[in-house]
């Protein structure tokens, strides 16, 4: 891969802003006062971290920002593709935008993954004519010429051919601190049989290390204090750069950044997960302890299927082993039920696997066939109430391991960022530990954004609650 063809240069982005003020003059012009933008995220971190950059390039158009649809001149949904139930949830929600298109001329964009797929742009054509722009993961930095198109043409915008690319040169309009993330690289090569990423999102495509640490500086010297760095598959990182630098090496390079901040990273593939990460991890004081480490199953035959290419076996020497390092190491995963295939044994096995690594906590999946995968070719004989029956077996498995795990933190006292206000009424705020476990603390004003030690004096399956300690 040629890194001069994927990375947009700075002439491209300088131009890309002429378009913005172009914007900027055309809304003035139209409306007499400060256009507002609502953006609706859908998905994972990495489409959190997109919507940052659109909502930058929205500011500079002039934009103000509102949390209602009812209320925006421009509308924007960045969509996911990862399951059927997502790209629906983002159509039910695209489809309920025409009356704010009828109420008060709106501009309806719709972006992201699902939307670098061919046939939801046919279906976007036909079907949903009140969408204004659409445009997939790699035409993102065009998103200014994109909505100067729409203005002052007046017709519908598509742009969701190309390759991935690497973008410099937008700032992202961040939350305030304390929570960030920090992109450090893009794509996917794997290519697991039930996955869409590398066919929305491209090929891997690792950022500049020296940028990388430059903007993590910046975060640290604006406040935010738990940084999470982002990538399809950050254990991959640099393999596509010739400057001898690694994850690991990169994080302990994050490692060295003056400042109090703690570093997590999402997400890891088994297969590229090694002893060097973990000894990485045990010796950074900043890196968290804590992996989110997606297994997917626990059958070598289904694993197989998948294309994942590692065992349950090599999986369990990594969990051994990153125990080893770090007996406290807060350990998550993914796992998908009732992939084309899998049977009872299959199945006993994956709980099996769940029984013996004990997650903190598990995201868990029924099988969603995605159009253009290879696992969407492979016959699947089992019905929907078996896979629900499996899937209702494993929550019940992980809610009581959760509920044990969380548990064991009874009478500790943690470290907690303090990061918002608690739903819980019966508390004020909400925090993080070190693992990432949610923590319900009660507290006088002013505590947002603080670290607080906290004692922990009950726990659910769900999250601690405490009260802050000296």
């Amino acid at each position: 891969m040629n890194r001069n063809d994927i990375i947009i240069s700075a002439e491209n982005i300088a131009e890309q802003r002429e378009y913005s003020l172009k914007c900027r003059e055309l809304f003035a012009c139209r409306l007499g006062r400060q256009p507002r933008a609502c953006v609706v995220t859908f998905g994972c971190q990495q489409n959190e971290a997109d919507s940052e950059m659109i909502r930058s390039m929205l500011h500079d158009m002039g934009f103000g920002f509102v949390s209602k649809a009812e209320e925006a001149d421009l509308v924007l949904f960045n969509t996911c593709a990862i399951r059927e139930h997502a790209e629906m949830r983002a159509l039910g929600n695209v489809g309920q935008s025409s009356h704010v298109k009828n109420a008060n001329g709106a501009i309806i964009c719709v972006c992201g993954c699902m939307a670098q797929q061919t046939h939801v742009e046919e279906k976007v054509k036909k079907s949903f004519p009140y969408v204004d722009i659409l445009f997939g993961t790699h035409a993102l930095w065009r998103f200014p010429s994109l909505v100067y198109k729409k203005l002052f043409y007046g017709k519908r915008v598509f742009d969701t051919q190309g390759e991935g690319v690497i973008i410099e040169g937008i700032e992202p309009l961040r939350k305030e601190p304390p929570n960030a993330w920090l992109s450090i690289m893009y794509g996917c090569n794997n290519f697991c049989s039930y996955c869409i990423v590398p066919y929305v999102r491209g090929r891997e495509r690792s950022r500049d290390p020296e940028v990388i640490i430059s903007e993590f500086t910046k975060l640290v010297e604006a406040g935010y204090k738990d940084i999470t760095l982002l990538g399809q598959n950050v254990n991959s990182y640099g393999n596509d750069l010739d400057c001898g630098i690694d994850f690991s090496g990169l994080l302990r390079r994050i490692n060295d950044i003056p400042g109090e901040f703690r570093v997590r990273f999402m997400t890891s593939h088994p297969k590229d997960a090694t002893k060097k990460l973990f000894d990485t991890m045990a010796e950074c004081d900043k890196v968290c302890k804590a992996i989110h480490l997606p297994v997917q199953c626990g059958s070598n035959r289904i694993l197989g299927l998948m294309n994942r290419r590692y065992t349950a076996e090599h999986y369990l020497e990594l969990i051994e082993y990153a125990r080893s390092k770090m007996p406290d190491i807060t350990i998550t995963s993914d796992i998908i039920v009732g992939f084309p295939g899998e049977n009872e044994e299959d199945f006993k096995q994956t709980i099996d696997l769940v029984e013996k690594v004990r997650y903190d906590s598990l995201f868990t999946f029924i099988y969603s066939r995605r159009k253009g995968t290879k696992a969407a070719d492979m016959e699947d004989l089992e019905t929907a109430e078996d896979k629900q029956r499996r899937f209702d077996r494993l929550l019940c498995v992980q809610n009581r391991i959760s509920r044990e795990k969380n548990e064991l933190y009874l009478g500790r006292v943690c470290k907690v960022l303090i990061d918002g206000l608690s739903d819980d009424e019966s508390y004020t705020y909400k925090g993080r530990t070190e693992g990432f476990k949610l923590v319900h603390i009660n507290g006088p004003k002013g505590l947002e954004g603080t670290w607080q030690n906290v004692k922990i004096n009950r726990a659910s399956t769900w999250a601690l609650f405490g009260e802050i300690v000296d």
